[in-house]
């Protein structure tokens, strides 16, 4: 059970690889700081930051971002660290916040290795500081603990430092803030291949100049620069130490075993002992897959000198569905990889510039007459150069996975597919659940035209809040928030009706709340066919009768499960899976219904009762940080294109657009009819 702390209060920790998990709803920074059994830092080395990520036993976030998760091995600190403290701070950038007081609530938790919670902090009462010391790791008589510190500082990160003993306080936090500002975080080194047969694809790397090791100067062979290392050690893929995708996602385990969770929340593998092959520098995607075990059809023989040509379900799986959502998650890595790669030569290019011209402006003999102009003309045409070959080799990477996405599109069972994929004209009720469907697409912006699918592994382990309140779109093309409020109705009907379709007849039941009856024109598709369990809920009454009902079902499978008697339901009980689509929250909800809400949210999941809100978190502001917890445990989603979803392995800003029905197409309502019919044999 995960305790709940207040300032000051601590909690045992009984594991020793742990995770710091923080949220904060904006871009922040996150640290930590070993100290002695004092509380005081010994140095600059012993401070862990975006500029320097690693230390013995502790790893942090390479940017900021709004989201960080922070990998901590206590067994492996140092005999003279007896403290570890979490920073937090905002970043010194123009037009950004620069007070906490006008952010949302920062949240961290600290977790097992599985995900489950140990102890969590909401941090409150700050308002003018810019720099918070939010938990501390101590260790006391040979055990640790987690404390609540909630320390503002509102003179950032220097004066933090600098009450931490730091001397060198006012230049590392200079430092700090100067790698932040310049993105030096991005710069990370792509990841080992995979070795586990999954997706055997050589990683992508940015072309190289002469000065990185490129083909110019493979004669001379220069030193090769440390790799960052993570306390947990060499991971399989979809571990911590691997790319994982800004939505719960799972990479799927034996037959008959339980799937392990590789999400941007939930990453956990098993350490491969399986020695990685040297990565191939620059060379194209490796469609081919010499250890693979399955029955997928091999891939049609290339050209000499050519990759393979992509096939569709060419991945490992037990099953064609199997297959293809593991090449669906490799495309993902790929496009994640190639795309950090991209990024980072441009970063080393532009720094490289800066350094030559800035050696050239230090001599005032170079200002006088065209050297100083020949010189600028070099280096601004040696940038090209780099930012060029680093595009050629982007593109090509790009258009190998736009094929592989061409060829695998239409193959897509209909959990996976589009709404516009002609696999919907021949739907019929499935007999088994499939292992995920399809929220959207994702995207980046080198690959604008390069489509993702997100697909989530079901059962939801989350619910979904579908996000009303954004006044605007990237495009702008939605400003008006009435059509925006119907968008993103329309949207929750769309992943409903899915659900309904992807499920056996008999095991996924859907419930309304519309307590203003405003949802009644999106909802039309789900109220004329008779899929829902009952009419939409109106008014109060029907918010409470609805949330009385599921709360007392929860509660009914949870003491069943817990007391090892799950066949001691009463007669005639509704085992199927359960959504609850909630309209215009919080508009018809009193406390004891927000806190009923609050409760589905936390513990519905686990006994198959899920929530799709329909909200704009600023109407419920009145509830302050009461909320919090509400909407940290929904994945948001948007009816519009947006790029809130964050990737912490390589800091990549995906772009999530939803899965919508085409303007005019009855595909919808001719798949709720087959729902319809095929529910009508079991009741």
């Amino acid at each position: 059970m995960t305790a709940e702390l207040v300032r000051g209060q601590n909690h045992p920790l009984s594991q020793a690889r742990l995770e710091i998990r923080v949220s904060a709803g904006t871009p922040i920074v996150a640290g930590a700081t070993l100290g002695d059994e004092q509380g005081r830092i010994h140095g600059v080395e012993w401070v862990a930051h975006p500029g320097a990520p690693t230390l013995p036993g502790l790893e942090v976030s390479r940017q900021a971002a709004a989201d960080h998760r922070l990998a901590v091995d206590l067994d492996a600190m140092p005999e003279a660290v007896h403290r570890v403290s979490v920073l937090l701070a905002l970043p010194t950038r123009a037009g950004g916040p620069t007070r906490f007081g006008a952010v949302a609530t920062p949240f961290v938790a600290v977790t097992g290795l599985d995900g489950t919670e140990v102890a969590s902090y909401t941090i409150t009462g700050l308002e003018a500081e810019s720099a918070v010391v939010a938990l501390e790791l101590y260790r006391r008589q040979d055990a640790w603990k987690v404390r609540a510190i909630g320390q503002g500082y509102a003179g950032g990160l220097a004066d933090l430092l600098t009450d931490q003993g730091l001397p060198q306080a006012h230049q590392l936090a200079d430092g700090i803030n100067e790698a932040v500002a310049q993105g030096m975080a991005r710069s990370v080194p792509a990841p080992p291949p995979r070795t586990d047969g999954d997706r055997s694809r050589q990683t992508a790397a940015p072309a190289l100049g002469p000065d990185q090791g490129g083909p110019a100067s493979q004669g001379t062979p220069g030193p090769v620069p440390p790799q960052p290392t993570s306390p947990y050690g060499a991971q399989t893929p979809g571990g911590a130490g691997q790319p994982t995708p800004p939505y719960d996602i799972q990479s799927p385990g034996a037959p008959g075993q339980p799937a392990q969770q590789a999400s941007y929340q939930d990453g956990t593998g098993a350490t491969d002992s399986a020695q990685p092959s040297a990565p191939t520098s620059g060379g194209p995607i490796d469609y081919s897959h010499p250890r693979r075990q399955n029955a997928a059809p091999p891939p049609p023989p290339a050209q000499p000198g050519q990759p393979a040509q992509p096939v569709a379900g060419d991945a490992t799986g037990w099953s064609m569905d199997e297959r293809l959502y593991n090449q669906v998650w490799g495309m993902f890595e790929d496009l994640a990889r190639t795309t950090s790669a991209y990024r980072s030569a441009v970063d080393f290019a532009e720094s490289r510039m800066e350094k030559e011209l800035d050696q050239v402006l230090s001599d005032p003999r170079s200002r006088i007459g065209g050297q100083g102009d020949a010189a600028r003309e070099a280096a601004q045409a040696k940038h090209a150069q780099l930012v060029n070959q680093a595009r050629a080799t982007l593109d090509r990477d790009i258009a190998q996975l736009t094929a592989e996405a061409e060829v695998v599109e239409p193959a897509l069972p209909p959990a996976y597919a589009r709404w516009d994929n002609p696999v919907w004209h021949g739907y019929r009720a499935p007999m088994e659940i499939p292992m995920a469907l399809r929220l959207g697409d994702l995207h980046l912006p080198e690959s604008d035209r390069l489509r993702i699918p997100m697909l989530v592994r079901l059962p939801l382990e989350r619910g979904l809040w579908i996000d009303s309140g954004r006044g605007g779109s990237l495009d702008g093309s939605f400003t008006d928030s009435h059509d925006l409020r119907r968008l993103a109705m329309e949207t929750a009907v769309a992943h409903a009706a899915r659900l309904l379709a992807v499920y056996p007849a008999d095991e996924f039941t859907v419930h309304v709340i519309d307590p203003a009856g405003s949802g009644a024109l999106p909802l039309a598709p789900l109220v004329q066919t008779g899929v829902l369990a009952a009419p939409p809920a109106l008014g109060a009454a029907g918010v409470a009768e609805v949330l009385a009902r599921l709360t007392q079902r929860v509660d009914l499978v949870q003491m069943a499960v817990r007391g090892g008697a799950p066949d001691s339901l009463p007669p005639g009980f509704d085992t199927s899976e359960q959504l609850l689509i909630v309209n215009d929250f919080p508009h018809g909800f009193d406390d004891r219904a927000v806190n009923q809400l609050r409760y589905l949210a936390d513990e519905g999941p686990a006994v198959g009762v899920h929530l799709m809100m329909v909200a704009d978190r600023e109407e419920a502001a009145g509830y302050g940080p009461l909320l919090d917890p509400l909407w940290r445990s929904l994945m948001r989603l948007t009816p519009v294109p947006d790029d809130h979803l964050a990737d912490p392995w390589v800091g990549h800003a995906w772009t999530y657009e939803p899965s919508l029905v085409p303007p005019g197409s009855q595909v919808l309502q001719q798949v709720l009819t087959q729902v319809a019919a095929a529910r009508a044999k079991y009741w």
